[in-house]
């Protein structure tokens, strides 16, 4: 099992690589690199970005056990880019104060719960912490991805880039 600072370290470095990096970034492009159709996301990337902030509303309902009222992974309709990153810079802020309130014992607690399929399923709170930074981390590499394809260079979001630039201090 990691360990309650590498989780804490994990969380935080999410919320900088999308506060300082990624949301910066895409905000500084024209409206309609974000929204510009791609394979598998016909509204852009933005749609990428608001399904990662939807698991992260799912994971928290579980983490509350309380139900979050998603049916899918995604949202009907897209907010537009400036109020999605309040949403999302929100919800970093919850993670970071979550685990910050969670000790090395609690991490081992398992929540069981439903998967927006139906399914059902059981995972240790530190095991759902870790899946919560790893699902944005491979989503801003999705978005990276896109933005290669659009002739632009996404932001360095590398954990190594956070831990020189905004070492956490834990």
């Amino acid at each position: 099992m990691p360990s309650l600072r590498d989780i804490r370290m994990l969380l935080r470095y999410s919320a900088w690589a999308d506060a300082t990096r990624l949301y910066d970034a895409l905000e500084a492009l024209p409206s309609e690199v974000v929204s510009q159709p791609r394979a598998g996301r016909p509204a852009g990337l933005i749609s990428t970005l608001a399904h990662v902030y939807v698991v992260d509303r799912i994971w928290r309902g579980h983490l509350e056990d309380r139900s979050h009222g998603f049916k899918t992974r995604n949202v009907e309709q897209l907010p537009k880019l400036a109020e999605l990153r309040q949403f999302q810079a929100e919800k970093n802020r919850w993670y970071v104060n979550y685990v910050d309130m969670q000790a090395e014992e609690s991490l081992a607690h398992v929540v069981d719960f439903k998967f927006v399929d139906g399914g059902s399923g059981s995972l240790s709170r530190g095991d759902i912490l870790i899946h919560v930074s790893n699902h944005k981390t491979y989503h801003r590499g999705y978005v990276a991805d896109m933005l290669y394809e659009s002739g632009l260079k996404p932001p360095t979001m590398d954990l190594p880039v956070f831990l020189r630039d905004a070492p956490p201090g834990l």
